[in-house]
């Protein structure tokens, strides 16, 4: 406590026009802060201390998978009561009061010890005393939400036993590297020297904090030589995730979450909670829509965004859930969880005591194939993705397209249904629409287009392509092969490289 009350200020401000929120937001008078140690905190486990806290809500500052540091990104993310992303009904409200804010309040004197934890109390001068800020270690909260959800003893014996495998994890600078060592290292035991680029970094060591082929190329390349059994890399907030098996064996994010459904009852938590259902987002492939099929479990296709999934769970609809942007979690917090999904993949491992290349194919052998790839091209001029969008919404939502059939090489694609996807919650009644362009063909194969803005210049035009195949003989190909005549149509059919001038796409997955 402070000898004397601390000066608040009241600073005259104007509203600000160009606020409006893509998933975050509110104002609210704070008589307590809880902050984790050197400021430092994931996602998940904002999460997850919102929930176990009981707070009121949660404000994350962070890059999440964009580079990050004085020339990158910056960002602010709004988590409400339950734990998850703020609802629209919240963000609009934001919006609201940014083109109407007068003055703002702001103590200058105030200094917080980020790296002792414990409780701060400051005296306040008015209506803000007293002002209690507690600094909280990081990890703790989340790892023990995690000891309830698997067998952290059977884990212990596949990372550290007589026959343990070989496990490399990269943490690329950002924030879950801590989570790491602590957990994966310390706890259960792998070695010091699995876990790399695990010292958090505000401009993430320069590098781009996207787990994918692309941005983590040097584990992909580190996994290839054989050494090791099981990779897996995490974003700069460490809510998305990238697994790879012996010699870079790589998983599509929507393969993983659908082997994790076909295999959730080797998880302790789903043993006794049950399963609800299951959802993932339109955009990702539906290898999980045929793991559903055969379990019987309840399927949802919403719109991208964990919010969507959020609804589900609060209530009680949803258990476990994915994104093909590599996000995967379950009904435990309100985000998605990147080492969650690793200890998930762990669990299945040290059950089936098979290689991770073993575990795909045989899913792929009981399911079926969704051979799945996405384009993106970033950084794209709004006004050019936008007029294109809006011509293929024409083209598609002219009855003659139904029923179209498209030619490439032997093969035939004939259109079965197309439309701008819409949804309304189950929940809620909700509707959302506009969220992304479908061309489905007969047989499942999709092509989808749909605009994306997490990046903090131009927009990002996101191509998706999803194509089913049954036959065991045909489901070893290479995605981009297996794919290419339906990638020929959907650039024929956007023109997207003489819209946008470019070449190609920046990423492909």
């Amino acid at each position: 406590m402070t000898d004397s009350p601390l000066q608040v200020l009241t600073l005259p401000t104007a509203p600000y026009p160009d606020q409006r929120p893509g998933t975050s937001g509110l104002r609210k008078k704070v008589g307590r802060l809880v902050i984790g140690q050197n400021g430092i905190m994931s996602t998940p486990a904002v999460s997850c201390v919102i929930r176990k806290m009981k707070a009121i809500s949660g404000i994350i500052l962070t890059a999440s998978h964009n580079p990050g540091g004085p020339d990158g990104d910056f960002g602010i993310k709004f988590n409400t009561a339950k734990g998850g992303p703020a609802p629209q009904a919240v963000t609009n409200k934001i919006f609201q009061m940014s083109r109407t804010i007068e003055e703002y309040a702001i103590c200058p004197d105030l200094r917080v010890d980020l790296g002792t934890t414990g409780k701060q109390t400051f005296d306040l001068e008015n209506k803000f005393k007293p002002f209690t800020v507690e600094i909280v270690d990081p990890v703790e909260s989340y790892a023990n939400s995690l000891r309830n959800i698997f067998d952290f003893a059977f884990l212990k014996e596949l990372l550290s036993g007589d026959n343990h495998i070989q496990i490399c994890l990269d943490a690329m600078h950002g924030v879950v590297g801590p989570y790491v060592k602590k957990i994966l290292c310390e706890e259960l035991g792998s070695p010091a020297n699995s876990a790399i680029n695990c010292e958090p970094l505000e401009n993430f060591g320069g590098h781009h904090p996207d787990p994918n082929l692309t941005n983590a190329a040097d584990l992909v390349e580190t996994m290839r030589n054989g050494q090791y059994d099981f990779g897996a890399a995490f974003d700069g907030d460490g809510d998305r995730n990238m697994i790879l098996g012996k010699h870079g064996f790589f998983v599509n994010p929507s393969d993983s979450v659908a082997v994790i459904a076909a295999n959730i009852f080797c998880i302790p938590y789903f043993q006794h909670a049950g399963v609800r259902g299951f959802a993932r987002s339109m955009p990702t492939s539906a290898a999980l829509d045929m793991v559903a099929k055969v379990t019987k479990i309840q399927l949802y296709e919403t719109p991208t965004g964990w919010k969507f999934f959020g609804s589900l769970m609060d209530a009680g609809r949803l258990s476990l859930c994915g994104e093909e942007s590599f996000g995967t979690g379950s009904d435990h917090i309100r985000e998605k969880d990147g080492l969650w999904a690793v200890l998930a993949w762990l669990s299945i491992l040290a059950t089936r005591r098979q290689s991770v290349e073993d575990i795909m194919t045989e899913h792929w052998r009981t399911y079926g194939r969704n051979y799945y790839t996405r384009f993106d091209y970033e950084e794209v001029d709004l006004d050019a993705a936008v007029e294109m969008m809006l011509d293929l919404e024409l083209m598609i939502s002219d009855k003659a397209f139904i029923k179209q059939v498209f030619t490439v090489g032997e093969k035939k694609y004939q259109v079965e249904t197309a439309d701008n996807f819409e949804y309304s919650d189950p929940v809620d009644g909700t509707i959302s629409r506009n969220q992304g362009l479908r061309i489905i063909f007969k047989g499942g194969s999709r092509i989808i287009f749909r605009l994306g803005g997490t990046g903090s210049f131009g927009v990002t035009v996101h191509l998706y392509i999803d194509s089913y195949e049954k036959d065991i003989n045909k489901i070893f190909q290479d995605p981009q092969v297996a794919l290419a005549e339906l990638v020929a149509i959907a650039l024929q059919l956007s023109h997207i490289h003489e819209r946008t001038g470019r070449s190609g796409p920046t990423v492909i997955t």
